[in-house]
C-alpha cells in the first residue's frame, strides 16, 4: 500500500478502536509516559497498539510516535509521523478536540517539516477528516465522505479575534504576560478558546471556526532560560511543549489551504526536524489564517516577549 494510502488506513483505524473508550473512566489511566514528557493515559496506549499491528502487517515502513518513539519494520519506504491521539485529555473526556494525526516523509531520521508529502487529521469523535498533499490543495470530508468547504476566516482585526493557544504543560504566569494583549483585546467582541489539542486547533483555522492559533511556549523558553526551573515543574520534570508529530500533519493541511504557520517568532518550519520528541525537536507556532492576520499576530507576541523581559527585570528590581 502507498504511505499516503497507509495514513488514511491507519487513522481510520484508530477512529474506529478509540470511539469506544471516548470518555469513559478507564480512558483516563495513567500507564506510563511518553518520551517527550507527556503522561500516556489508556486511551493512548489503545491508539498505539492499533499503529503498531497495522505497521507491522504492512512492512517495510516506520513510524514515529508520540509514545512508541522510532519503530522500523523492514526496509522502510517512508516515515510516518504519527499522534495516535492529539488532545488525549479531550478524548478522555469525551470532547470532540481530539484527533489522530498522521504525516508522511521520507525513510530518514533527518526528515524536515519541509519534507512533510501528506498529511490526515481524523477526528476522533465526529469522523471528519482534514487532507492534505503537498502541491495539490486540503480536501476536507465529513464522516460520511461528503465534501465539505475550506473555509478561511477573512478576519485581520484583533479586538475580534477568535483563536486558542497552547498552555498546558507550560507555566501559566509567563505565558499570560505574553499573551496578555491579546486576550484582553479578544475579550469582548473576540474570543479565546482552550481546546487542548494542537491538530485539532489548527485545523479549526481551515474549518473557518478560529483565526488563529499561537503557541509561545518554546519561544520563551529558548529567549528566556530563567523560566527552565518553572518548566521543568509544571511538567513532571520534563519540558512540555509542542513536537513535530503535534503539527506535521496540520501545518501541511493548513498551508495548502491558503493559511500561514510558521515557528512563533516567525521563522519558516520547513527546516525543522519532523522526526523526534528531544529537547532539540520542541517548537513553538503561529499559525494563521492570512498573512495580514500572521503578521499583525507576530507584532503582538514580540510586544508580549518585550512586556515578559521587563516583567522579569521588574522581578529581579533591575
Amino acid at each position: 500500500m502507498h504511505p499516503h494510502e497507509l495514513a488514511l488506513d491507519i487513522a481510520a483505524r484508530v477512529h474506529d478502536a478509540v470511539v469506544p473508550h471516548l470518555g469513559t473512566s478507564e480512558a483516563r489511566v495513567k500507564v506510563g509516559d511518553a518520551p517527550g514528557g507527556d503522561a500516556t493515559l489508556a486511551i493512548d496506549e489503545v491508539a498505539e497498539t492499533v499503529v503498531e499491528a497495522r505497521a507491522a502487517a504492512e512492512g517495510d515502513i516506520a513510524f514515529y510516535s508520540e509514545d512508541r518513539g522510532l519503530v522500523r519494520f523492514g526496509t522502510p519506504r517512508a516515515i510516518l509521523v504519527i499522534d495516535p491521539v492529539d488532545g488525549t485529555r479531550p478524548a478522555a473526556a469525551g470532547l470532540e478536540s481530539c484527533c489522530v494525526s498522521i504525516a508522511v516523509v521520507p525513510a530518514d531520521e533527518a526528515a524536515t517539516l519541509g519534507d512533510v508529502s501528506f498529511g490526515i487529521v481524523h477526528e476522533l469523535k465526529t469522523g471528519q477528516r482534514f487532507i492534505a498533499e503537498r502541491g495539490a490543495g486540503t480536501r476536507v470530508e465529513a464522516a460520511d465522505g461528503t465534501a465539505m468547504p475550506v473555509s478561511l476566516s477573512a478576519n485581520t482585526d484583533l479586538d475580534a479575534l477568535f483563536w486558542t493557544a497552547g498552555l498546558r504543560g507550560r507555566p501559566s504566569l509567563p505565558m499570560t504576560v505574553v499573551l496578555e494583549e491579546l486576550v484582553d483585546r479578544s475579550g469582548m467582541r473576540g474570543g479565546y478558546f482552550d481546546l487542548g489539542s494542537a491538530t485539532f486547533n489548527i485545523t479549526r483555522i481551515v474549518s473557518g471556526q478560529l483565526d488563529a492559533y499561537v503557541d509561545v511556549g518554546r519561544r520563551v523558553l529558548d529567549e528566556f532560560p530563567e523560566t527552565e526551573p518553572a518548566f521543568l515543574a509544571v511538567g513532571d520534570g520534563n519540558v512540555c511543549t509542542n513536537f513535530p508529530y503535534d503539527v506535521a500533519a496540520a501545518a501541511l493541511i493548513l498551508s495548502e489551504a491558503g493559511g500561514v504557520i510558521t515557528h512563533a517568532d516567525g521563522r519558516s518550519l520547513a527546516t525543522h526536524p519532523a522526526v523526534g520528541s528531544g529537547r532539540a525537536e520542541g517548537l513553538a507556532v503561529l499559525a494563521a489564517a492570512s498573512p495580514e492576520l500572521h503578521a499583525l499576530l507576530l507584532e503582538a507576541v514580540d510586544r508580549g516577549m518585550t512586556h515578559l523581559g521587563s516583567w522579569f527585570a521588574a522581578q529581579r528590581g533591575v
